[in-house]
Formats: structure tokens, C-alpha cells, sequence
């Protein structure tokens, strides 16, 4: 096999059969040629021994790591970013973050196209799941990949190493933290799930949740006031006790329609969020800690460890998360809101 430093981007395209600026397309905007082009493109330099966008001659000055996630929906992304900056601080590794949309939002949410940037040495992918086009890129192209919160509904042969929480049992805490102050029926309130291609945390959630109390499932789209939802949920005959909601700034929402219906938390209403952060804490919410930064870190060790080819066979790390109860969930079970007029 030719060394790397006698390839060049003029060898791969004579061997793949395209211009010079199919190639450069390929790599930094590949959603803007065919996948089979895209493929013959990543055979060649993969025959080739040429790591794509990386130029022959190139100083390394050290390892670049592309991490990709909806950080502009969900800003908990930015969490475990910030646990790959803590693990990088003080070595020779460079992140960098490419936005993506949410998988909730999109009716065929797989990733596809890798991010990949020139000189990239390899990929984090955060909350969307990888097609067969993209993961099939990704093996060909020996560019090494971890995941981070995404679980295929269906395997789609090799897959990457990926870090995940249990969000089951995150379920199973609130439930039986609910439970024990006498809940029995609760909403859980989450987004929409458009596709079912991928496994929600919330689906997870509901299934940990309801080994312990029955619930209702209300969904509110991205954004928007679940006010009216809520209201129709709370004021049903044999109406929940308890909001249970898919992450902390979901929760605060529903806190704000609950007092705007005349009913007070956590007297009338229980609320639970998930996450954790600074929110939470400031609004007395009850919610499941998720190990975000734990999480980032650990994801960045996997890639790493892939990168330098030193990574033991570690194909998923399951990560834990905890219970932290405040003052959302102190008032015990709650009546049916409709009989609060005559305590």
C-alpha cells in the first residue's frame, strides 16, 4: 500500500473516477453528492491508505475530534461537551461542535451524512441515530466513532461504541419515589416522537415508570404551551396527581400552566423533571440527575482510545443516574383537583 505521504487528493479521484472537487464535496459537504458516489470516493482512499482531509504533508499538532449533537434544541448536549473539554483541557486534543437537528422533530431522523472535517482523526455523535449509509461511511473510511445517547431500533450491523444512561431506571425512581407519597396516576409529558427508527429515553422511561403508577401519556411539540393539554388531563374523572416530564425546562412549562389553571405545586399538583442543573435548583424541582459531563468524558476516552489503537473491546458503557428530591414532590399525594373547593 502506497505510504500517505505519496497520495495525494489527485490519487483518489483518478481511482475513484471523479474531479478533484467531487472528492473535496465528499468530505466537507457530502450531503451534496450521491451516496454511491460518496462510497466510491471513500473505497479509494481507503484502497489508497489517503485519510480523507487530510493533506499530505500535514503537521499533525494533534488529535481533532468532531462532536456532533441538537445543541441548539437541547441544551443538556452542551453538559456533556463540556465533560469532553474538562477530559481535553491540558493536552494536544481538539473538539470541535457541529449542530444538528433533534431526532424528536423529524420524521426519518437518521444521520446519514457523517460531519466529517478536514483532518478530522474521529467522530462523536450525540441523540441521532446513524443510518446505513452513514455508518457504512464510517467503517470504510477507518474514521473512528463513539455514540452518545442513540439507540437504532433496528441494529444495522457493526455498531459503534456508544454511551448510554439508564434511562429505564430513571423511570423506576420516579415511580416508586411517586408511589411512596401516595401517587397512584400521573401525565407524563413529552415531544412527539415522529419516527421509530430510534428508542426514546422517554419510552424508556414510561416502561420504568409504570411498574410503579399508571400514567397518561401528553405530548407537546418543541416550544410550545402545554397548558391546554394539561388542562384536559387534570380535569378528567379520576384525573393524575403528578406531572412527570421528559427533561427540567419541559417541567418548568408545565409548573407555569398548572398555576395559571389555579392549582399549586406540589399541594394540588406533584412535578418531576429530568436532568438536573441550574433550573432545577432554583425552582425546587424534584428530577432525575442524569451524568452528563460523566458521560462526555467517557465517550471522548472511547474515541481516543480508537484513535491511538491502544481501546479495549468496549462496545457500551451504561451510566446510572440518581434521584435528587425538592420541594415539587414534598406535599405528599395530591386530590383530585377538582375536589380542592372542599378541603
Amino acid at each position: 500500500m502506497p505510504k500517505q505521504s505519496k497520495v495525494t487528493i489527485y490519487s483518489v479521484a483518478e481511482r475513484a473516477g471523479v474531479s478533484i472537487s467531487t472528492v473535496s464535496l465528499a468530505v466537507n459537504a457530502p450531503h451534496r453528492v450521491s451516496e454511491s458516489t460518496r462510497a466510491r470516493v471513500i473505497a479509494a482512499a481507503g484502497a489508497l491508505g489517503y485519510r480523507l482531509g487530510a493533506p499530505a504533508g500535514r503537521e499533525t499538532t494533534g488529535t481533532r475530534i468532531t462532536v456532533a449533537a441538537p445543541f441548539s434544541t437541547y441544551s443538556t448536549y452542551f453538559r456533556r461537551f463540556a465533560g469532553m473539554l474538562a477530559r481535553a483541557r491540558d493536552t494536544a486534543v481538539e473538539l470541535t461542535a457541529h449542530d444538528l437537528d433533534s431526532a424528536a422533530s423529524a420524521s426519518a431522523p437518521l444521520l446519514d451524512a457523517l460531519p466529517a472535517r478536514r483532518g478530522v482523526d474521529g467522530l462523536i455523535v450525540m441523540g441521532v441515530p446513524l443510518g446505513t449509509a452513514a455508518t457504512r461511511a464510517s467503517r470504510e473510511s477507518a474514521l473512528p466513532l463513539v455514540l452518545i445517547d442513540v439507540r437504532r431500533a433496528r441494529p444495522v450491523g457493526h455498531e459503534a461504541p456508544v454511551v448510554l444512561v439508564d434511562d429505564k431506571e430513571g423511570g423506576r425512581l420516579v415511580g416508586e419515589h411517586l408511589r411512596e407519597r401516595g401517587h397512584r396516576r400521573v401525565v407524563y409529558l413529552g415531544e412527539p416522537q415522529l419516527s421509530q427508527d430510534y428508542i426514546s429515553a422517554g419510552t424508556l422511561r414510561m416502561e420504568g415508570l409504570s411498574e410503579f403508577v399508571e400514567f397518561d401519556r401528553v405530548t407537546c411539540p418543541l416550544g410550545a404551551d402545554p397548558t391546554r393539554a394539561l388542562k384536559a388531563a387534570l380535569s378528567a374523572p379520576d384525573a393524575p396527581t403528578a406531572i412527570v416530564a421528559n427533561h427540567d425546562e419541559l417541567a418548568s412549562r408545565a409548573w407555569r400552566s398548572v398555576t395559571s389553571l389555579g392549582l399549586s405545586v406540589p399541594d394540588d399538583v406533584a412535578i418531576v423533571g429530568f436532568d438536573d442543573g441550574p433550573l432545577a435548583d432554583g425552582l425546587g424541582l424534584t428530577t432525575v440527575r442524569q451524568p452528563f459531563e460523566e458521560s462526555g468524558r467517557a465517550a471522548l476516552e472511547l474515541v481516543l482510545g480508537l484513535t491511538a489503537g491502544t481501546s479495549a473491546p468496549v462496545r457500551r458503557i451504561d451510566l446510572v443516574p440518581s434521584l435528587v428530591v425538592r420541594g415539587s414532590t414534598d406535599g405528599g399525594a395530591a386530590p383530585h383537583p377538582g375536589a380542592s373547593a372542599g378541603r
